[in-house]
């Protein structure tokens, strides 16, 4: 029987997170970390990822921990960088813009009112509604707007939505929030097959509109289930609900929740792909504290609606795939063989059927670090929501 994480656990995990990431400040104060470990160590690079936005939140959530004044100097230098790369446009062609403003911008905005924080999100807010097709009612995620090799969306832009809704929270101007609504519904229209699991990409016909058919990139094959993005779709349904309060997004949750629930094998660490449930291929610790952070926010709007039954079961849920998380893959301070905070994440598993590049595959991942320490957080019961 899963066991549930403890609280002088959770007190233990951060502490070890704030030596970690104190120590790893000297080599990404002006640098970021790449998406993935390489033989555990993450590379220093420059604001170019995709992923970039997630060390900046890391140092915000051990800032809101720590209270560490240090910390909070070095997430305000990283809004620097980020206003600079929205504004000079470096490498924003892509839809992934709540996963890189989120963390680094409107977490010290929210936290700080650091003004500038604030003029990049809204910035990236504007960039990513620019990738709104009309034809299809959905945010493209990548390569030349309007091209058939391109015309699709993947279920991860759930997490991208919640900046439409804080832009117009923020302004005033519903543009914003229309566009994640209309996004919204065309992904549970097509993305989530009958048994509830997930399409990691979904193309749409350009000179229709209509669905064409979901494929992968980085799951296995087209018709098996991604764990990241399985993640990504509780998660993001969990978010959806916060902004919307539609209560079929929360109906919709519960399903996709237990499918994934369902292929985890006996020590709760998910497979890079749900087809696998036995077996020796790579697990993806990342998908574990993903979906924690769902859990956690489901529970928070169960607890509002009064169903406090469904509140105590996915806080329960939570804290078993943490307590998962942190016996198998935590790192500690005292390994220095590596300078992440989780272990046995995979970015992208190449297989015979699938279009990634291979790579980060048993390493650490930027964002399985920040949903870790964005799961701890959440256990508190008072830290509020970037996203």
């Amino acid at each position: 029987m899963a066991r549930e994480l403890k609280e002088e656990e959770r007190i233990n995990a951060l502490d070890n997170a704030y030596k970690i990431i104190s120590r790893n400040l000297p080599d990404y104060t002006y640098k970021c970390q790449n998406h993935s470990s390489t033989n555990g160590i993450y590379k220093a690079i420059g604001n170019t990822e995709w992923t970039t936005g997630f060390w900046p939140g890391e140092l915000w959530l051990m800032y809101e921990y720590s209270k560490d004044e240090i910390l909070a100097s070095v997430g305000n230098i990283f809004v620097e960088s980020f206003l600079k790369r929205i504004k000079e446009k470096i490498s924003v062609d892509h839809h992934d813009m709540g996963f890189l403003y989120t963390p680094s911008c409107v977490a010290p905005w929210k936290l700080k009112q650091n003004a500038h924080a604030r003029e990049a999100a809204i910035l990236a807010a504007n960039q990513l509604i620019s990738r709104f097709q009309e034809k299809g009612q959905f945010i493209q995620a990548w390569g030349i707007l309007g091209a058939k090799d391109n015309y699709r969306y993947i279920i991860d832009c759930l997490l991208n939505l919640p900046l439409l809704y804080w832009a117009t929270e923020e302004t005033g101007d519903q543009k914003y929030k229309e566009i994640a609504l209309k996004h919204t519904a065309t992904c549970l229209k097509n993305s989530f097959r009958p048994d509830y699991s997930t399409f990691h990409t979904f193309f749409m016909d350009p000179a229709t509109g209509d669905p064409v058919r979901g494929e992968t990139c980085q799951g296995y094959k087209a018709d098996s289930s991604w764990a990241r993005g399985q993640a990504w779709g509780v998660y993001g349904l969990a978010l959806s609900y916060r902004y919307t309060k539609d209560r079929s997004y929360l109906d919709l949750f519960e399903h996709v929740a237990q499918y994934f629930l369902s292929r985890l094998p006996d020590d709760m660490i998910p497979y890079w792909d749900l087809i696998f449930s036995t077996g020796d291929e790579p697990r993806d610790s990342s998908s574990a504290s993903i979906v924690a952070c769902g859990f956690l926010e489901a529970s928070e709007s169960y607890k509002k609606l009064g169903e406090y039954d469904k509140c105590i079961k996915y806080t329960s849920l939570a804290k078993e795939l943490l307590a998962a998380v942190y016996d198998t893959c935590m790192v500690w301070p005292d390994d220095k063989e590596t300078n992440g905070l989780v272990k046995h994440g995979t970015y992208s598993k190449k297989s015979p059927y699938n279009t990634c590049t291979p790579e980060g595959v048993d390493e650490c991942v930027s964002w399985g670090d920040y949903y870790w320490l964005e799961a701890l957080m959440r256990l508190s019961g008072e830290w509020k929501c970037y996203w």
